[in-house]
């Protein structure tokens, strides 16, 4: 049976607490990259949530699982986004570590309701 309220779901909910621990870490940033990296970290966090919720409101499973794989693909994006910023030294490596697992706990969410949604009818 289809979700009607995104704001139900686990994957999104999470979504949210990614994106407000990326804005909090982002505000730590240097100036210089307010155009920058820290513009696409924070546009790839909020992606995620925003295309769960999207899709949610799809008449059917076939859309819903399209916006779903452009979450996961945001999802990805951040990662390599997070990856760029410890290199550059704007995350310690504790808080890259601490993202990493979110970010892996979402993305393997959304595979299972994706998949979830394949067996439905």
């Amino acid at each position: 049976m289809r979700v009607h309220n995104f704001k139900e779901l686990k994957v999104w909910q999470k979504g949210i607490e990614l994106c407000k621990l990326i804005y909090e870490i982002c505000a730590e940033f240097p100036t210089q990259e307010k155009y920058a990296l820290k513009s696409q970290i924070e546009r790839s966090a909020v992606s995620i949530p925003s295309n769960i919720a999207e899709g949610c409101g799809r008449i059917g499973n076939k859309e819903f699982q399209h916006f779903l794989s452009i979450a996961n693909g945001s999802a990805y994006e951040l990662e390599t986004q997070l990856i760029l910023a410890k290199e550059f030294g704007y995350i310690k490596n504790e808080k890259f570590i601490e993202f990493n697992l979110l970010i892996s706990e979402i993305e393997k969410m959304i595979f299972s309701l994706y998949n979830s949604l394949s067996t439905q009818k």
